[in-house]
């Protein structure tokens, strides 16, 4: 793959994380229109009844006089802490993935990302993904957009940051902690393969064959 346009989003699926590790060259789309259910504020886990939604409450624009809403760029977009969210969030990994092989291996590196107030999405997603990348040993050739183009001359993956699509693209499996509960869940957050596979995260990542035709 070559250069490939994505969404930051917080903590990337498995997909993205793949077709990232795998390009020659990542451009992050910051001049769209932030939309809701998508993975620019969700993120998608393992947990004992199935999948788990962790999504980060957003700071809505508020309508114009004319009542109509104004749209937010993604860039523009603030973090509502006005409950505990981050405590909340970092509750459910724990209870989720505190038996998975890696999950105290990799704990204090991203336990303090819950503990400090956020304010800007992107600024927090880009953060998320700098601990990622350094976690998994690698280092990501990115930039950011400067223009919304519908047709981008990049390899379009932004359709990747749509949370209800079921799409895997041909993704294999691997052992996750709780799979005996609810079989092999495709997909998930990044999280759940660095709990599960740890070191070995970033080659499976390089192995997979994506099939995005």
């Amino acid at each position: 793959m070559k250069t490939i346009l994505v969404h930051p989003s917080y903590f990337p699926t498995i997909v993205q994380m793949a077709a990232i590790v795998q390009a020659s060259k990542v451009i992050f789309e910051v001049e769209d229109n932030y939309q809701k259910q998508s993975y620019r504020n969700r993120s998608i886990i393992a947990h004992s009844n199935g999948k788990l939604s962790l999504s980060i409450p957003i700071k809505h624009s508020s309508p114009n006089n004319n009542s109509v809403k104004i749209k937010q760029k993604t860039k523009e977009v603030y973090v509502e802490n006005s409950f505990p969210w981050q405590v909340q969030h970092w509750k459910s990994l724990e209870s989720a993935y505190r038996t998975s092989p890696f999950f105290e291996f990799y704990e204090d590196d991203l336990k303090p990302l819950f503990f400090h107030s956020e304010t800007s999405l992107l600024n927090f997603n880009m953060k998320i993904f700098d601990l990622i990348c350094e976690l998994l040993e690698i280092d990501i050739d990115y930039s950011f957009s400067n223009t919304y183009e519908k047709e981008p001359k990049e390899t379009d993956l932004r359709f990747l940051i749509d949370a209800k699509s079921n799409e895997v693209f041909g993704l294999k499996t691997y052992t996750q902690v709780l799979e005996a509960n609810h079989g092999f869940l495709p997909n998930l957050s990044i999280l759940d393969l660095l709990f599960n596979e740890g070191t070995n995260a970033c080659n499976y990542l390089e192995s997979q064959r994506l099939d995005f035709s």
